[in-house]
């Protein structure tokens, strides 16, 4: 099991998935995993909205970024958008477990694009979309300017 507060830059709450499944650095890709239970962050009396959905997929890129960059301390990327957000389900159901894989389909070293998919427990696609994000060495920096 992985320690995400030292791969995401994050700090719980915030830190929404529960493990890294698979790293394969030659696909491009990552998988992730998350179960939904009530004292998670987003919880709702159904679920989690499936529009955290892009939180999920975002925060998947997080890790890919981290074992891209050699391990390196985990750095904020920013989120440029998202396209074609399918989801199939109004709310990510309590006691499922999901898996979230990302795949990196085109980058010029700063910007990026991940095509991502959600899945249930069923291996069912559950929601999927195309997110550009900006992971340039100096996101840390622009953030602090504002």
């Amino acid at each position: 099991m992985y320690d995400l507060s030292k791969i995401l830059p994050h700090r719980p709450p915030m830190i929404l998935l529960d493990d890294i499944l698979e790293v394969n650095l030659e696909a491009h890709s990552l998988t992730s995993m998350f179960e939904v239970y009530p004292e998670k962050v987003f919880y709702e009396k159904k679920g989690i909205n499936s529009l955290v959905g892009i939180e999920f997929m975002a925060q998947t890129i997080g890790c890919y970024a981290y074992f891209k960059s050699n391990c390196e301390n985990p750095s904020p990327g920013l989120l440029l958008g998202t396209r074609l957000y399918n989801n199939s389900i109004d709310y990510f159901k309590v006691g499922e477990k999901y898996t979230v894989t990302a795949t990196e389909v085109f980058s010029d070293n700063d910007i990026v694009a991940f095509d991502c998919i959600i899945y249930n427990s069923d291996k069912e696609e559950v929601a999927s979309a195309t997110i550009n994000a900006y992971q340039g060495k100096n996101v840390k920096g622009l953030l602090e300017n504002e």
